[in-house]
């Protein structure tokens, strides 16, 4: 196997260390600083320090947040077009830094290296569609009541927009964000997970090398702190309209409240309990491949992985065992490895939770089918994803555990009783089912089928393309990010009337004759 050191990687990535061995975690867009405590950053692969970074500090975060007001006021009168212009070039340099940042992600977060060059495969999607979308911030025109009046609405940048990111995605998420409010004029202030603040300090420094080129160096900002200096700033800040979020359920209404309070707008993305329905009807082979990549990959740490499978009892048991069979060839290992399929979990407090929640489960009346065990011979934080046979009233089902536990339950009735079965959980935000009935299939999409964000026939829970709006429901937040009309959060509407008539008519036919 080749294998890389951690300083290697981090060289490659372009993250070197200063003389006493700190990285600087804080930008403006102008300089690298940081006047904060210094974080350590620990890699999940053996728990070893693979670089410390200096955080910022509250003066810091004040400094930012001028420095990206006077970036705004300049940037946002750019044409939206070369503002793409800047973005296209962003994708360029990704391109071409693929390999290095990849293996970075997987370093630093632990996913497999096929993933973590995913992770950077999609910021170059989601650059390339904000590329086109530059060109497509489409207003509508609409006819007046009123002779001699023309109405339209047209879109103007909101402002600085604050992005919070989770350690699953350390950069993905993102982009998604700030490749989008990029080229509708706005600046993004990124909070990164401490967990993982180094991939996001070098996709930082390589948005803003390219941005500084073209005399933009304030929109990309980045802030590397632990969220009672960052997080809870950007949510009380009133010169910030917008915060974006990644987290968790918990972490999503205290930052709703907040936002909330000062009648700012969120975009939140939080936690994902998804399911999978495999009626008598599906095909197995193609419901067993999706569900393994679905339940096992990131090792559970999605917010789109697969946690439920709801089947039908005519084909649960055939169902169970193909699964525990496939979990059996599961390689786990270490992620830099091509060969390995499962990574660790994040850190020690994951690992921890997840034989809670096993525990939880069994003391509940679920039966471990399938792993579920530590793997200390790998390290700390390695584990064996789990099947649990459980029913649907089991309190444990429906809490979200960021882990490789996957619960199989059984319905006995029609897709009605599986639909139910499936929203009775407080979060929505991805749900598949496989059946090779047309009728199963549209119910499950019908208004009153699946109550998530995201809704697949045939295909996974895991996996969005970028060319969709992504997130979900209930719990989950509501927001939505990436594709589809999602650009028009990062924007403020305007209606606009012209009169160029010689007369004053009034909407509503209205008569106030003073003058």
């Amino acid at each position: 196997m080749q294998r890389h050191a951690p300083a290697d990687i981090l060289r490659e990535a372009g993250l070197v260390p200063d003389a006493s061995g700190v990285l600087d975690g804080s930008t403006d867009g102008r300089a690298w600083f940081g006047s904060g405590r210094l974080l350590d950053v620990r890699s999940p692969i053996d728990g070893a320090i693979v670089a410390r970074v200096r955080q910022a500090s509250e003066e810091d975060y004040e400094r930012v947040v001028r420095a990206a007001e006077e970036a705004f006021a300049k940037w946002s009168l750019v044409p939206a077009p070369k503002r793409g212009e800047i973005v296209r070039e962003i994708a360029i340099e990704l391109r071409a830094r693929k390999e290095a940042l990849g293996r970075l992600v997987t370093l630093e977060m632990g996913k497999i290296l096929q993933e973590g060059l995913g992770e950077v495969q999609e910021m170059i999607d989601i650059a390339d569609f904000a590329v086109g979308l530059s060109r497509q911030l489409y207003g509508n025109t609409m006819h007046s009541e009123r002779p001699g009046h023309r109405m339209y609405e047209q879109w103007h940048p909101l402002g600085l927009v604050g992005v919070v990111t989770a350690f699953n995605f350390p950069v993905a998420v993102w982009s998604w964000n700030a490749f989008i409010a990029a080229v509708c004029g706005d600046v993004c202030i990124w909070k990164p997970s401490s967990k993982t603040p180094l991939t996001a300090i070098a996709v930082s420094r390589i948005a803003n090398e390219v941005a500084a080129r073209h005399g933009h160096p304030g929109i990309f900002v980045t802030l590397v702190g632990p969220g009672s200096v960052v997080g809870d700033r950007l949510a009380k800040d009133r010169r910030v309209p917008l915060v974006s979020a990644t987290g968790s359920c918990a972490m999503g209404y205290r930052l709703a409240a907040t936002v909330g309070e000062r009648l700012g707008r969120t975009i939140l993305e939080l936690g994902g309990n998804n399911a999978i329905i495999v009626t008598k009807d599906a095909d197995l082979d193609l419901a067993a491949r999706a569900i393994v990549f679905g339940a096992v990959g990131t090792a559970g740490q999605r917010c789109t992985t697969t946690r439920r499978i709801i089947v039908h009892d005519s084909v649960a048991d055939l169902l169970r065992d193909r699964l525990a069979r496939a979990y059996g060839q599961v390689r786990i290992g270490n992620p830099l490895d091509p060969a390995t399929h499962m990574g660790p979990l994040v850190d020690e407090d994951a690992v921890t939770e997840m034989m809670s929640a096993l525990e939880t489960a069994k003391k509940q009346g679920g039966r471990l089918v399938a792993g579920g065990k530590r793997r200390e011979d790998l390290g700390a934080t390695y584990v064996e994803p789990a099947i649990v046979e459980a029913k649907p009233d089991m309190d444990i089902v429906a809490i979200e555990t960021f882990a490789p536990i996957l619960y199989l339950m059984r319905f006995e009735g029609g897709v009605e009783e599986a639909i139910r079965i499936q929203n009775a959980v407080p979060q929505g935000l991805s749900s598949a089912i496989f059946t090779r009935n047309l009728l199963e299939a549209e119910r499950f999409l019908a208004a009153n089928g699946s109550d998530c964000g995201i809704a697949n026939v045939n295909i996974g829970t895991s996996g969005a393309e970028i060319g969709g709006a992504f997130g979900g429901e209930k719990e989950t937040g509501g927001g939505r990010e990436a594709g589809s009309d999602s650009w028009k959060q990062y924007m403020r509407r305007q209606t606009c009337t012209i009169n160029y008539s010689k007369e004053l008519p009034l909407a509503q036919g209205i008569r106030f004759d003073v003058v």
